[in-house]
């Protein structure tokens, strides 16, 4: 096992508390958005071994077989398929969406022959692979997330038509060609993705109808609002004049309380709004951003990328197993997710693990045992855990402190 130091990123939407009160740990002054615990390239762990510090990618790439087991080594090559981060929204990330394996592996093939800089502003593609994701709420989570029945969002703008009459302003065009098409009888991907064309190629239009919108929300009595029309306020507020503020009434909105989680398919377009939670994705960093951020937004690519189909939100259920793990495992090959807690008479228990595995603490400590060696986990620390080292036996700490929880992330069964 190998004790983690991780990377910080300081994204400007990042809260400047949630994750330092989290894990115990002083609050840089700035604002932590997310915690990076992984091997992808672009901000990998640092392992501590006893040769000294080395980067969890190059460790791993350097004993495959080992830290990955056979079966992992053959499916995903030498590298750690999953990429765990705490994510702590204090305003709305962008929105975005992420591409399938084929058009990653495809558009990132083309901006190296076309030797786009990998760090350029413009690029796309950051890595070969696809962004699968869950999100796991640790405190009360907002989202935006896929695209809401028509009927429902002609409804939102049909509403928001009627706020702004009552100012006394004239209606925009857009917003009666929005909701025309919203209410075509051939509703389906078709009819949302010419919805979606209107509001992100509609240019000083979509502008002017944002700010309408906003200012006719914003004098509306708040408690006749619902969850929707009242978010467009609040992003109209952060992203003043973006189309993503409009965008918002297409999509469903998703409250979520600790312990609840939804996935993230390649293809479904998303947003986070505020919260804290534990994200565990595919490890790549490709993203296409559709609004809600003053970063490079490629339409035409993005167009490509969308799935269109209106859906449910798609929850991960949790599971429960024997010795009392909570299990989420969303429909994805590279990784699955388990949560331990421990009190000072808890029996040990043994961690379920397909390969590789990482092990964060958010309270109380615990001992983690392999056959291989133990190790003291405290709140805030994590460690890699390779294949080889298999079984792990979580132990409670008895020293007088919280109880212990901690979560694990290894690949999917």
């Amino acid at each position: 096992m190998f004790a983690l130091t991780n990377v910080t990123r300081d994204y400007p939407w990042g809260s400047t508390t949630a994750i330092a009160e989290l894990l115990g740990t002083e609050p840089s002054g700035g604002p932590e958005a997310e915690l990076w615990i992984g091997a992808h390239p672009d901000s990998p762990s640092i392992a501590a071994t006893p040769e000294g510090p080395v980067p969890l990618d190059r460790l791993i790439a350097e004993h495959a077989e080992s830290a990955l087991g056979e079966s992992v080594h053959a499916a995903f090559g030498a590298k750690l398929p999953f990429l765990t981060k705490l994510l702590a929204a204090n305003q709305a990330l962008s929105l975005q969406v992420h591409p399938t394996l084929e058009r990653a592996r495809e558009r990132f093939a083309d901006e190296e022959a076309s030797g786009v800089p990998r760090d350029a502003a413009h690029r796309n593609y950051k890595d070969d692979n696809h962004k699968p994701e869950m999100i796991l709420a640790l405190t009360p989570f907002e989202a935006l997330c896929g695209f809401r029945p028509c009927a429902e969002a002609a409804e939102l703008f049909r509403a928001v038509g009627a706020a702004i009459a009552a100012t006394g302003a004239e209606v925009p065009e857009l917003l009666g060609r929005v909701e025309m098409t919203l209410n075509s009888r051939m509703a389906g991907p078709a009819v949302v993705r010419k919805a979606f064309e209107l509001l992100v190629q509609g240019g000083s239009a979509t502008t002017e109808l944002v700010e309408l919108a906003a200012a006719a929300l914003t004098g509306a009595a708040a408690a006749a609002l619902s969850p929707s029309l009242l978010t467009v306020v609040e992003l109209a507020k952060q992203y003043p004049g973006d189309s993503g503020v409009l965008v918002s009434i297409l999509l469903n909105r998703v409250s979520l309380e600790p312990g609840q989680a939804i996935y993230l398919p390649a293809g479904n377009i998303h947003a986070y709004l505020n919260g804290l939670g534990l994200e565990v994705m595919a490890s790549s960093d490709n993203v296409l951003r559709g609004g809600l951020t003053g970063k490079h937004v490629d339409v035409p690519e993005l167009l490509e990328t969308v799935d269109f189909a209106p859906s449910a939100v798609p929850v991960v259920p949790t599971r429960i197993t024997d010795l009392g793990q909570k299990v989420w495992e969303p429909p994805f090959a590279e990784f699955a997710l388990q949560r331990v807690e421990m009190s000072a008479g808890s029996n040990p228990v043994p961690l379920v693990q397909n390969g590789p595995m990482i092990v964060l603490a958010v309270s109380g400590s615990v001992l983690l045992d392999s056959p291989r060696g133990d190790m003291v986990l405290n709140r805030g620390g994590s460690v890699f855990v390779p294949a080889a080292e298999n079984p792990v036996m979580v132990h409670p700490v008895v020293d007088g402190g919280a109880d212990a929880v901690i979560f694990a992330v290894t690949v999917a069964a």
